[in-house]
């Protein structure tokens, strides 16, 4: 913590009442959330996009965020989803020839405030120690008695239903309707390269909202269901869960990623929890138990199955395990063909460790249809 304030015009403070100085960027203003942190060394523009990061300040550990700028098609919805941004140096200045715009630019566009200038690595370090809790970024408040105030009033994640925020409103189509199989995606926050690695496998999406009917799902007669990824609580989900349940009685197949993951395993009786403080980053080692093989992947999630009750189940069994902490990172629904993954298959670390999971799903829907 800086004992200079004059020197600074931005405050980050947890809800613990650590707090950091630093300098501002984005607009003036006020962020709130809950604090998490990313290990990854690039992609700072898909993160930042990622609906699964909605109501969440972002703490980046690479030390540089900005200095190849912002390009318009790297994104994965159609806005910026974080609440914030604290990083050691925001750099508006970028090096590379295809960039549209800056990241000062993007921040400003989006109404996105930025503290920079403080000891990420600290924060992280006590993010890592304390757990992930609630904190606010200002640029404009900065007396710190007054912004605890401000910092009771944000409401805990646990408990959250955000999914239905960031879903679309109405449904849409991707991909070549003559396609030989249609897939339904249930949009709890989806991210577009999950779409586009189902449509370069030859299917033919419609994406509904995430409180869609089964009967509005069943109306567009897909071959298979997809559940996205997602921010917020998964156990304050009872709609998504009921649906679930009811299609996994369909008999066609369905694969679930990260927050997909979490609710199904919910629909089958799993309950979930809150971890200490998630994973999120792009070099996470996950286990294939049925290949043996091991698979570097990206994660992004606060949310967790319980290893303990999934152990004891007569109707799911682990697939996926994390080399880190042992915490599950893959089930399939015994008897049936539904499957899910928490890490994200769709993005590129390993580079392509985890794609064949789109490829399994795609060929299970073909095998199925009639």
């Amino acid at each position: 913590m800086t004992t200079n304030p004059s020197e600074f015009d931005a405050v980050l403070l947890l809800e613990d009442g650590t707090y950091f100085r630093g300098r501002a960027a984005g607009i003036k203003g006020l962020g709130t959330g809950e604090i998490c942190f990313n290990t990854g060394m690039t992609g700072y523009q898909e993160i930042f996009t990622d609906p699964s990061y909605f109501g969440q300040i972002l703490v980046t550990t690479n030390a540089h965020i900005g200095n190849y700028g912002i390009k318009d098609d790297e994104t994965e919805s159609g806005n910026i989803q974080i609440s914030g941004l604290v990083c050691k140096n925001f750099t508006d200045e970028y090096s590379r020839p295809l960039a549209d715009t800056t990241i000062q630019q993007y921040f400003e566009k989006n109404n996105i405030v930025c503290i920079h200038q403080v000891d990420t690595r600290a924060i992280v370090r006590h993010i890592r120690d304390k757990g992930a809790m609630n904190c606010l970024i200002s640029t404009v408040e900065l007396d710190i008695e007054v912004l605890m105030e401000k910092c009771k009033e944000i409401p805990s994640m646990a408990g959250l239903e955000l999914a239905s925020k960031v879903s679309t409103k109405e449904s849409y189509t991707q991909g070549d309707e003559s396609a030989d199989i249609r897939i339904a995606v249930l949009d709890y926050g989806v991210k577009k390269n999950i779409l586009n690695c189902m449509v370069e496998r030859g299917a033919f999406l419609k994406v509904f909202p995430a409180r869609t009917t089964v009967e509005e799902l069943k109306a567009f007669n897909p071959d298979g269901y997809f559940l996205s990824n997602g921010p917020g609580d998964p156990a304050a989900m009872d709609y998504a869960v009921d649906t679930i349940k009811q299609l996994l009685k369909e008999d066609k197949p369905v694969f679930g990623i990260c927050l997909g993951h979490q609710l199904l395993a919910l629909a089958n009786d799993i309950p979930t929890y809150k971890m200490h403080h998630g994973h999120r980053g792009i070099n996470h080692p996950v286990k294939n138990l049925e290949t043996g093989r091991c698979e570097i992947t990206s994660q992004n999630h606060g949310f967790g199955v319980s290893p303990e009750l999934l152990e004891k189940s007569d109707k799911v069994e682990i697939t996926h395990l994390n080399l880190n902490d042992k915490t599950i990172e893959g089930i399939k629904v015994k008897g049936i063909d539904a499957f899910s993954v928490q890490y994200h298959p769709e993005s590129s670390p390993g580079p392509h460790d985890s794609r064949y999971l789109f490829d399994d799903f795609i060929s299970l829907v073909r095998k199925k249809k009639p």
